[in-house]
């Protein structure tokens, strides 16, 4: 049995798109972890999906940790509002400081830095570095052609079905995180012959 979540990372966007849903899915998250007691651990940028999460989190009364490179400092304009703004040196540090003070990982949309550190951490899970549960969360069906590709990847013989289902998903933040509260580790290994089912 997984201890209850205390502290989870969000990946998201540090620009916030065109569609209000998708800040409407990072203040939904940013307050509904905040309302359950979760401490909201992400890239420490005060723009974008990320700010709007952050804000959320902090209105609501929540816990929210940022951690940013120096470089990134000036550029996605760290949040000084957050509860600790982790500085770190290089982006290696920041994922994996982010990772390690994080019990799970969610992504809202964004684009190619929030998918890299999405399939990071999916890809850890994968080969069992940890065991944590990743999610995302499909806001008016952002991630469909993703989640597709993933699927012929399992078809083409790339990725296990077992290893397809870390992945949980939804378009409600709420379903997302109870699924993702619920999710256990499946052992096996990564690799398989063609005819492995």
């Amino acid at each position: 049995m997984r201890a209850p979540l205390s502290a989870v990372c969000v990946y998201a966007g540090s620009n916030p798109g065109r569609d209000p849903a998708f800040a409407d899915a990072a203040r939904d998250l940013g307050s509904l972890l905040a309302g359950r007691g979760i401490e909201v651990v992400y890239g420490g940028g005060r723009v974008g999906l990320m700010g709007i999460l952050a804000d959320a989190a902090l209105a609501a009364g929540g816990q929210v940790t940022g951690v940013i490179p120096h470089a990134l400092v000036d550029k996605e304009i760290s949040h000084e509002g957050v509860s600790e703004l982790v500085v770190v040196e290089t982006m290696h540090e920041r994922k994996l400081a982010m990772a390690d003070r994080s019990q799970a990982f969610i992504a809202l949309p964004g684009g190619v830095g929030t998918l890299e550190e999405l399939f990071e951490a999916l890809t850890w899970t994968q080969l069992g570095l940890h065991d944590k549960p990743v999610g995302l969360i499909d806001v008016n069906g952002f991630f469909g052609r993703l989640l597709g590709f993933l699927d012929d990847a399992v078809d083409s013989g790339f990725v296990r079905p077992v290893h397809r289902q870390i992945l949980q998903t939804s378009d409600d933040a709420a379903v997302l995180l109870d699924q993702i509260a619920a999710w256990e580790p499946t052992p096996t290994h990564k690799w398989m012959e063609f005819d492995d089912k």
